[in-house]
């Protein structure tokens, strides 16, 4: 056999390879049940939780989002109302600690005439069961004291709450800044 017969043949052989791999992958195409479009980038879909389920999480959301609210607002002019609003929505062993803490703490205030006020920016639910969650918020606001004088200094936390349960109450356990 010659050299150009041989890469004929060759050339051949090839080609009915190749038709037999596209007839192949039609086939297959063809019986596939997958979708037809591709997903957005960045966007899966995932069932829906249950009412229950989706309720708790609200709940565990908007009790962290108050507790921190209350936390990052408190003025020397009215310290009280911010302290009795973090003692709302506060339990167990943190409630004690910021009840022992609030006397210095209207001190400190007036003395040093500040005023913080603050906002939640977002937050998540690290984790959750039926009677606990722990949260993470991001707040964003100003402090204005002796110390920043007429100009209200910049400050950004993240906190990390612990909520319990109790009599039907989202209430804080624990809260502790995190970088």
């Amino acid at each position: 056999m010659t050299r150009t017969r041989v890469n004929v043949l060759l050339y051949v052989l090839v080609m009915a390879a190749a038709a037999l791999l596209v007839v192949a992958a039609v086939r297959a195409l063809q019986d596939d049940p997958a979708p037809t479009s591709l997903p957005v980038q960045g966007m899966v879909e995932l069932d829906e939780a249950p009412a229950g389920e989706q309720q708790r999480y609200a709940d565990v959301m908007a009790a962290a989002n108050q507790e921190a609210t209350a936390f990052v607002n408190i003025s020397y002019e009215d310290a009280q109302s911010s302290i009795d609003a973090v003692m709302a929505g506060a339990t167990g062993d943190f409630k004690e600690q910021y009840a022992q803490s609030t006397d210095a703490l209207v001190d400190l205030l007036t003395q040093n005439k500040s005023v913080r006020t603050g906002k939640v920016l977002w937050t998540g639910v690290v984790a959750q069961d039926p009677d606990s969650a722990t949260v993470i918020v991001a707040t964003d606001g100003t402090v204005q004291n002796k110390q920043t004088g007429p100009t209200p200094r910049a400050e950004i936390y993240r906190i990390q709450l612990q909520l319990v349960l109790e009599k039907g109450r989202w209430l804080t356990s624990d809260l502790q800044f995190v970088s």
